[in-house]
């Protein structure tokens, strides 16, 4: 998640928070993996997408919680990208889709859902992924008939705490998607970074007293919250502060609870039937630290997961800073990654 002033000025915010400032973790894996081939110009461009249209996946006393959906609109088909948004699990809502992201897979031809879920701390984690769930069952049962899409070609990605949410979709739902694509996420929430004082929102900030924390934070469950919002800011920060993130958000101390946070590390329960998937991190995210992804990639080298692991030198979160070549060139091999495996079901 990023402290900018308002969600629409996030990624400037980011750049200009990130620049001079040393990263978490230096280590990089190429720009891009050896497997990359060319991607093929596309002709002609699928007809143009639809205004988004709201559908309620899930009802929770009297809250509805929404998904969108983009589509050209035609009578095809189509594939489907799964957009989980991100914001620490504490901010954000459906309509904050990564630009690239969008307009490189529509153009491919894909139908987009983005999701709405319950926001911490308001809801904890475990009913966090239990949104997640009924959101993409709901998808896989329920998409072909309401918005014709083809549900044995399920792509699922998300940047941040959308990341991490994709990352866990390998392991918590069923059938599994065809593959993930991880922007920035991260697969561990026991990790120093979550757990331990942030040094680096110590020093750049502020601190922020637990009551003043907490002030606007207990109030009615919400699924969408502005990057602008005040309180919320201020509650991630003293998360951040005092390493309480991952106790405020799931409900459990990872000193004396760490088995009832396992199942909500994904990098911590890969297996060889885990989707195939892109990981893609600036080495210098002062945010969620690179290492998230380079232990990621360790554990589905370990099983044998077909996956690519690109790092973008000297770029921060939302890969803010970093060569807009670099940048472009991690995008497009995301959506190269994603059509292979599409187009081989």
């Amino acid at each position: 998640m990023e402290i900018g002033p308002a969600r629409l000025g996030r990624r400037r915010f980011l750049a200009s928070l990130s620049a001079g400032l040393a990263g978490l973790a230096a280590r990089a894996a190429p720009l891009v993996a050896s497997d990359q081939q060319p991607i093929s110009p596309r002709s002609p461009r699928p007809a143009s997408p639809r205004r988004p249209t709201p559908y309620t996946y899930k009802t929770v006393g009297n809250l509805e919680i929404k998904a969108d959906v983009l589509r050209p609109d035609d009578a095809t088909r189509r594939p489907v990208l799964l957009w989980i948004h991100g914001g620490a699990l504490i901010r954000g809502y459906r309509m904050d889709i990564n630009p690239q992201i969008k307009t490189s897979f529509l153009n491919a031809g894909y139908a987009i859902v983005s999701i709405d879920y319950r926001l911490a701390p308001e809801t904890r984690l475990p009913q966090i992924i239990d949104d997640l769930r009924d959101a993409y069952t709901w998808l896989h049962d329920q998409g072909p008939h309401l918005f014709n899409v083809d549900t044995n070609r399920i792509a699922v990605a998300g940047d941040s705490a959308g990341g991490y949410l994709t990352l866990m979709t390998g392991i918590c739902v069923k059938p599994r998607p065809a593959v993930l694509v991880s922007l920035w996420g991260y697969g561990d929430i026991t990790g120093d970074w979550y757990t331990k004082p942030s040094p680096f929102y110590r020093s750049k900030y502020p601190l922020i007293a637990k009551e003043d924390a907490w002030r606007t934070e207990s109030g009615p469950t919400l699924i969408n919250r502005s990057f602008s919002d005040k309180g919320s800011r201020r509650f991630y920060l003293y998360c951040r502060q005092q390493g309480l993130w991952t106790t405020n958000v799931s409900g459990f101390d990872p000193r004396t609870e760490d088995q009832l946070l396992k199942p909500y590390c994904p990098a911590r329960n890969v297996t060889k039937d885990y989707p195939p998937t892109i990981l893609i991190h600036g080495t210098d995210d002062t945010d969620v630290p690179h290492d998230q992804s380079v232990q990621m990639d360790k554990e589905l080298t370990r099983s044998g997961v077909a996956h690519q692991f690109i790092s973008v030198p000297h770029a921060g979160h939302d890969l803010s800073g970093g060569d807009p070549k670099q940048v472009a060139a991690a995008y497009a091999a995301a959506l190269q990654f994603v059509e292979r495996r599409i187009k081989a079901l």
